[in-house]
């Protein structure tokens, strides 16, 4: 029944604009409704965990120029968990794993944000064919985010 709501009401589709951005790319692999697995253990400012583990809704998007993929918990709104080009320099905190489970999103917090401890990962869970492996330029990626990603990734409002 969850996934019906979801579908129905449009919570892990890919928002409109975003979908006429990465069509302009040549689109490798486009999947939404994507089942996200949160991971969080540690404590940032107003949250400590043993182990939280939390279920949303996504979508992946692998362009011949970018991988992107988001995260909603409402309709019509998707936060960008990942929006990096493959070319660009594979540098970061965050560490991506592409693999015929998806993709996985990895970072220890306190790289992030010092007032932050532990690891925090969101797992992608889309079956990526091996033919689509194959046509991506990496499959390991790195990149950096603002401390707000982590907060709003374990549910915390940021406060800087």
């Amino acid at each position: 029944m969850a996934v019906f709501l979801r579908k129905l009401l449009g919570i892990g589709k890919l928002p409109d604009e975003i979908r006429t951005e990465v069509e302009a790319e040549g689109i490798i692999h486009i999947a939404e409704y994507v089942p996200v697995t949160r991971r969080f253990s540690g404590r940032v400012p107003g949250k400590r965990s043993a182990g939280s583990i939390a279920s949303y809704v996504g979508s992946l998007v692998l362009t011949n120029q970018r991988v992107l993929a988001t995260l909603s918990s409402v309709p019509k709104l998707a936060g960008r968990t990942i929006d990096l080009r493959w070319d660009a320099p594979q540098t970061g905190a965050v560490k991506a794993q592409l693999s015929e489970t998806g993709l996985v999103l990895d970072a220890n917090v306190a790289d992030v944000d010092p007032r932050c401890t532990g690891q925090l990962s969101l797992h992608y869970k889309d079956a990526l064919p091996e033919d689509v492996l194959m046509r991506l330029p990496r499959r390991s990626l790195a990149f950096d985010v603002p401390p707000e990603y982590v907060f709003r990734a374990v549910g915390v409002p940021y406060h800087p």
